[in-house]
């Protein structure tokens, strides 16, 4: 089966010569196919170029005249499985509580593994499922999801089987992180270190004998976990063959991204506190800054300074940390928009961070990101708009036409 897409009005972030991200300055350039094609087969890319070069014949052909035609987003940071909603914590924040105080009284993270603990597996897989197609209407063609709102060995494996459920059943790009050590547990509020020697010597060991995870997260900040814990827990989970990823200095300075570094951590993500230690730390690692701006929009926080990264010569992703709690949303466009108007990325910029730069967050760069010969043909089309810049600049607009996973028009 051959899908032909022509006389495309911008063909964008088209690859030769395969690259692991984009970084500093680097990050403002997105190579481009003005007048183009792109021409599919099954699955893959086989050929994309100028108008000139155009085959002939296919067996599905679309217009794209005034189009612009981008690979899909790469989401490296969600929560999309969950039970329930959390729109009271939203009125109390709007009535002067902090994110900690709604914690502390049982609310956050405890409200929403209450709410899944009560879940079944059935139910959790109906609502993540309907995010799911959710997102991809949206753009978005991989994405990584994690636990965390388990916390007991039941509700982990619970959550983590429900990502393989929606990985069975979807063409999407599916890595799934285990993110037990997302808070300490009522049950365990007197007792931090049995509950962290019950994620290292229980739920590890069971996690790896499914092969229900990827990776294995920390949230390392303030009232969560210290740097100490968190370089524990990951150590332990590299014994398992799971590389790390963390929730550094959201709220404050945490030391996460150091131990993040210090680990080969993929990525560290949220990064709002963010100095020029930890750009220094960064700086040679194999490490990548992500970022997640709808997260700082929704509860109010200073965003992360992207410019200082970029100029540092940092990558930077973008992602959306779609969650119940602190970003119930994962409109990738909208992400885009505040990284422009909030954080001062230009549009190519933006397009970098959740495209190529996001693939490489989530451990797929070598199969997505990038419109590239041999790579998934996970492609959008959008509306007939008059330039690039004219997407993250009509933040409330839905601009995406048409959603390509995998070869299938969605």
């Amino acid at each position: 089966m051959k899908l032909l897409i022509k006389n495309i009005q911008s063909l964008i972030q088209v690859e030769e010569t395969p690259r692991k991200w984009v970084a500093g300055a680097d990050m403002k350039h997105l190579p481009t196919i003005d007048n183009a094609f792109l021409l599919i087969e099954n699955e893959r890319i086989v050929a994309f170029g100028k108008m000139d070069d155009c085959p002939v014949k296919a067996d599905q052909t679309i217009d794209a005249t005034g189009k612009i035609v981008m690979p899909t987003w790469c989401d490296s940071h969600t929560h999309l499985v969950y039970h329930g909603s959390r729109e009271g914590e939203f009125e109390d924040r709007i009535n002067g509580l902090s994110y900690e105080e709604i914690t502390e009284r049982g609310g956050g993270i405890h409200n929403s593994a209450k709410n899944l603990q009560n879940a079944t597996e059935d139910e959790l897989y109906e609502q993540a499922y309907a995010r799911l197609q959710e997102i991809k209407g949206y753009g978005t063609g991989a994405v990584e999801i994690k636990s965390g709102y388990g916390l007991t060995l039941e509700s982990e494996i619970k959550m983590l089987r429900v990502v393989r459920r929606l990985r069975e059943n979807t063409n999407m790009t599916i890595k799934a992180t285990f993110l037990g050590a997302h808070a300490i547990p009522l049950l365990y509020k007197d007792n931090r270190e049995g509950y962290i020697d019950l994620l290292i010597d229980e739920m590890l060991p069971k996690i790896a004998e499914e092969g229900l995870a990827d990776y294995c997260d920390v949230f390392c900040e303030k009232g969560f976990f210290t740097a100490e814990e968190t370089d524990r827990i990951l150590k332990a989970g590299w014994k398992y063959g799971l590389r790390p990823k963390v929730h550094a200095n959201e709220l404050y300075f945490s030391g996460g991204v150091q131990v993040g570094v210090a680990n080969n951590a993929l990525s560290v993500d949220h990064l709002e506190c963010t100095s020029f230690a930890e750009i220094k730390a960064l700086h040679g690692s194999e490490t990548m800054a992500t970022i997640l701006p709808s997260t700082a929009f929704f509860l109010g926080l200073e965003y992360a300074p992207a410019r200082k990264m970029i100029e540092a010569g940092l990558p930077v992703a973008l992602a959306s940390d779609y969650n119940p709690g602190s970003t119930p949303s994962g409109r990738m466009s909208f992400v885009l928009s505040l990284a422009c108007l909030k954080m001062k990325m230009t549009p190519e910029e933006a397009i970098n961070a959740v495209t190529i730069n996001g693939a490489y967050a989530m451990g797929v760069g070598k199969e997505l990101g990038t419109i590239a010969k041999g790579k998934f043909a996970n492609v959008l089309i959008t509306k007939k708009i008059p330039s690039l810049a004219f997407l993250p600049y009509s933040f409330g607009s839905d601009l995406i036409e048409t959603v390509i996973i995998k070869g299938l028009i969605n």
